[in-house]
């Protein structure tokens, strides 16, 4: 009988954990570019664009079209730009040089993280839960270059990643946003 009611509660247990299903992109706090706190809780109700970013990268021009889009729909969209260094070397800069480029060049107001690692040993947190299925409940992706994006939805939950090649106002992201 003990052993059965142990058995009953490890089902029981397991079962509420799988209903329960991983935790959504509104559970992360990233540091920001300049240097204070980016709550994703705080975007509850919104969709996210995630998106690991570049500043010496031949898709670094998508800075423009992520911040019309982000002008365009902010009411129900938040972009967010994760810099890293992991392709090529193309984002060499600390965070001030790249916030710096960011401004100046492409008028970025969208909320930028601090510079992380997107893929290998190091990979941050949230890139980690973005990119394995065993955490986000939907899909594993293999971040293969810069400008790769995540589309979540005003739930936090992963609805489709798209990669660089896609540009931030194509309709195969803004349909999901419209």
């Amino acid at each position: 009988m003990k052993y059965l009611l142990s058995v009953l509660t490890v089902a029981l247990l397991t079962a509420f954990t799988v209903a329960d299903g991983p935790k959504s992109i509104h559970s992360f706090k990233v540091k920001s570019i300049d240097g204070k706190t980016i709550n994703f809780a705080s975007f509850k109700g919104k969709k996210i664009l995630v998106v690991n970013t570049a500043s010496k990268c031949g898709y670094t021009p998508q800075y423009e079209a992520l911040q019309k889009v982000y002008d365009e729909y902010k009411e129900k969209l938040v972009i967010v730009g994760f810099p890293a260094n992991n392709f090529g070397s193309q984002e060499p800069g600390t965070d001030e040089e790249i916030v710096s480029f960011c401004k100046k060049n492409y008028g970025v107001s969208f909320p930028m993280a601090s510079k992380i690692s997107v893929k290998g040993d190091d990979i941050a947190p949230i890139y980690k839960w973005l990119t394995n299925k065993s955490e986000n409940g939907v899909m594993d992706v293999n971040v293969a270059w810069n400008f790769g994006k995540f589309l979540l939805d005003e739930n936090g939950k992963l609805i489709q990643y798209f990669p660089s090649k896609v540009t931030p106002n194509s309709e195969e992201i803004l349909r999901y946003v419209k």
